[in-house]
């Protein structure tokens, strides 16, 4: 199996895509790797959970070291020195770049250029080593009731679309038990 790929990693909330990722990269690269990290503390809650996470990655062992990317995301895995990174989450790093252009009446088109940024970042950095991608799927809910939750949600889908057709790998984690979609995938 290649050194050099694109992992994504799927599933809806709690669904335990992250602790799947996290486990998949300590098998990969048992000597450490580098852990993106996308939230921003926006409130008590958040801060607590950011918090918990990064101290779950520190008790667990693991050589994991840390970079807080909520919006250059493009840009650090283009320096990106180290073979192994595990970025969570996407989605949470497209609501970050949302939120900075929300007001913007060319909003559609930067974020549309965020992904093109962000894919060929992805390319690029899979030529030197190997990536686990973390996202959230959000197109099997509701249609959300606001313009900006949809707005989000055609984005988050053309993201996800995107970076699984880059991928070497995809999963679906739901309850906890990943599935391999990528090798299952029907070739139209």
């Amino acid at each position: 199996m290649s050194s050099h790929r694109i992992i994504l990693v799927t599933g809806g909330a709690r669904s335990g895509k992250s602790t799947f990722a996290e486990k998949y990269m300590m098998k990969l690269a048992p000597a450490g790797s580098c852990y993106y990290a996308t939230a921003q503390p926006f409130d008590q809650e958040m801060t607590e959970r950011i918090n918990r996470h990064k101290q779950d990655r520190a008790s667990s062992g693991y050589v994991w070291s840390g970079k807080e990317c909520s919006v250059d995301l493009p840009e650090q895995l283009r320096q990106e020195t180290s073979s192994y990174v595990l970025v969570d989450c996407l989605t949470v790093w497209l609501s970050n770049e949302l939120l900075a252009v929300e007001q913007r009446p060319d909003r559609d088109q930067l974020l549309a250029d965020r992904i093109d940024q962000l894919e060929e970042a992805v390319g690029q950095f899979s030529k030197q080593g190997t990536v686990i991608l973390v996202t959230n799927e959000v197109g099997s809910g509701v249609v959300p009731a606001y313009e900006l939750g949809r707005t989000f949600r055609d984005h988050a889908g053309r993201l996800n679309q995107r970076v699984a057709s880059l991928a070497d790998e995809v999963y679906l984690v739901t309850a906890g038990i990943p599935i391999e979609l990528k090798s299952r995938m029907v070739q139209l």
